[in-house]
């Protein structure tokens, strides 16, 4: 059997508060045995309001954070073991929400080549993987340009370009578009899509977006540290119920075609999209087919 890229066995991380002579005073139970897998070249998004959990489990999956119970497997490789953390590090990028934390060269294309040639690639392939990972971003026209003139959504995919240069199997993105407007937004999940389909690349997302996973392939959705729902984005977003309880927004499409069909139309569970409503709508012959 495939080695799955994450797999989480009931994993703990327990935050400990101490006083000014160092000694514990207060444990906050930041993930309560979770259990998560995840497998070679998916997209998954794991959803959750702020303190849910989802972070804490971003910074285990790049060895930030060791579990204090359970264990979690990297692509194979046990985080606990110290002997690892190279090897995970170089396979796992992290990719932050706020990018002006991650970019640090004063030329995107410098920026972009620190990473491998901090990994020890050859020079004349660091020029090569930079121009690659700056194309497969859409930024290899700005590879000359400061990155303090960039938009948001373009500091963004320099600091996504930074972590494909050192082509890791699997990239996290903790809240990458917290801090972009719509279009930043749209053109970072376009360009993770893009790397998820065109080069197979395993792609994490963590997010309290909701529209951010409707093209998830699977989705888990934390509150208070646990796992409190798991599925596909359709089987997700047809419990619309439980997300609400779970403090969780519902795509407005999501929600609005939950109130129609409580109101006696008759459609499905889980439309995500605008066209999946019109199309349902026709169907019932509420809205007329265009001649």
């Amino acid at each position: 059997m495939a080695t799955m890229m994450v797999k989480a066995r009931q994993l703990v991380h327990e935050y400990i508060r101490r006083d000014e002579e160092g000694n514990p005073v207060a444990t906050q139970t930041a993930l309560d045995h979770v259990d998560i897998d995840i497998k070679p070249g998916s997209f998954v998004a794991i959803l959750g309001h702020n303190g849910s959990g989802k972070s804490t489990l971003a910074k285990h999956l790049n060895v930030l954070l060791n579990p204090t119970e359970g264990t979690l497997w990297v692509d194979g490789k046990d985080t606990s073991d110290m002997d690892n953390l190279w090897k995970i590090r170089q396979n796992t990028g992290m990719v932050f929400q706020n990018p002006d934390n991650q970019i640090i060269g004063s030329i995107v294309e410098e920026d972009v080549g620190f990473g491998p040639e901090n990994i020890g690639v050859p020079t004349d392939d660091i020029w090569q993987r930079v121009e690659d990972s700056l194309r497969s971003v859409g930024m290899l026209k700005y590879r000359s340009h400061s990155p303090n003139k960039l938009s948001g959504g373009q500091k963004q995919r320099v600091a996504i370009a930074g972590v494909v240069a050192m082509q890791p199997k699997c990239i996290v993105l903790d809240e990458p578009t917290a801090m972009l407007d719509p279009n930043g937004r749209k053109e970072v999940l376009r360009t993770v899509h893009e790397l998820n389909q065109k080069k197979g690349v395993t792609i994490i997302l963590i997010t309290h977006y909701m529209e951010e996973v409707t093209d998830a392939d699977y989705v888990y959705v934390m509150d208070s540290g646990s796992v409190v729902m798991q599925g596909t984005p359709r089987e997700i977003f047809s419990r619309v119920e439980s997300l609400q309880a779970h403090r969780m927004d519902v795509p407005q499409i999501t929600l609005l075609a939950h109130e129609l069909k409580q109101a006696g139309l008759d459609l499905p569970d889980g439309i995500l999209t605008r066209e999946e409503l019109i199309e349902a709508l026709k169907k019932q012959g509420t809205i007329r087919r265009s001649s």
